[in-house]
């Protein structure tokens, strides 16, 4: 019981968390940008344009960072710079295109863009490509 009340731990179940979070946020972000890679040509010109840069620019780079950047950050690759577009697309998901409702329609977004902060703070871990390297 003391052990489970302390604010100790020990470096491996840090490790573990590291890569247990890269792991969830980024194979389930996966699905999200291959089905949007998969509908690209219906969805391109509905898209949502996002700083004037178009609804097919939008999109390709919500997928090159859903589909793409969620890899990296599964590998652990240049995770710190991958996890940037995740950041900004949830972003942009949660404050424009669900209008920062936190209990409806924006709290998956939410969820992810807290958690790719996270991987953004905390870094890849050691249990990762870019901890090999290191």
């Amino acid at each position: 019981m003391r052990k489970l009340m302390t604010i100790k731990f020990p470096e491996w179940a840090f490790t573990i968390a590291l890569l247990v979070m890269r792991l969830c946020f980024g194979i389930a972000m996966m699905p999200h940008g291959y089905k949007k890679l998969l509908t690209y040509s219906e969805k391109k010109d509905g898209f949502m344009d996002f700083m004037g840069l178009g609804g097919p620019t939008s999109l390709a780079l919500v997928i090159f960072a859903e589909f793409v950047c969620s890899g990296f950050i599964v590998l652990g690759l240049f995770t710190r710079l991958a996890v940037i577009p995740l950041i900004v697309a949830m972003s942009v998901a949660f404050f424009k295109a669900h209008n920062a409702e936190l209990f409806g329609d924006g709290e998956t977004s939410a969820i992810y863009l807290s958690g790719y902060i996270a991987i953004l703070l905390l870094g890849p871990g050691k249990i990762s490509v870019d901890g090999l390297v290191k």
